[in-house]
């Protein structure tokens, strides 16, 4: 029978390699919680589907793909959202279901806390790596993300941190 716990942290070996998803910004649920403003403007049918969104009063989000590289070569893959200026929204919308996806760049803020570091409103660059998937976070000047994003973690660090 295989293991089916890590040897080097104890965690399900399931949860090496996986995607979170966040739902909402934070900045829209500290505003709003799970309930968005009807006008609010959404991608897709809801915020969990959606890729892009706007929130009267709150801000402009985009999704973008943060991975967290573990040791033993696993990855734990956030799906989180990036607050990003209006204008630029559109920007990234008028290209984003266009050829010139593949050539996308922008900047933005971090818009959920990210376990277990936090780093919410860390300044990020994305980038897409893949046209079939949202943008990545490339880099940042920001210590702390820079190294998250270019560091590999311990599992303990990494898994424990979320629950």
């Amino acid at each position: 029978m295989p293991a089916t716990r890590c040897l080097m942290c104890t965690h399900d070996l399931d949860d090496h390699d996986r995607h979170v998803r966040f739902t909402l910004p934070q900045p829209v649920l500290d505003g709003f919680g799970t309930e968005l403003p009807p006008d609010s403007w959404l991608s897709h049918d809801t915020p969990g589907a959606s890729v892009m969104m706007q929130v009267p009063s709150v801000g402009a989000f985009v999704r973008a793909l943060l991975p967290i590289r573990m040791t033993g070569g696993h990855t734990l893959t956030y799906g989180l959202w990036l607050a990003v200026d209006p204008g630029e929204l559109h920007r990234i919308f008028g290209v984003w279901w266009e050829p010139e996806y593949v050539d996308l760049r922008f900047t933005g803020w971090l818009a959920n806390p990210v376990p277990p570091w936090g780093m919410l409103t860390t300044l990020v660059d994305a980038v897409v790596r893949d046209p079939e998937h949202t943008p990545y976070c490339d880099r940042s000047p920001d210590p702390v993300l820079s190294r998250v994003l270019t560091e590999e973690w311990q599992h303990t660090d990494v898994l424990g941190a979320l629950g």
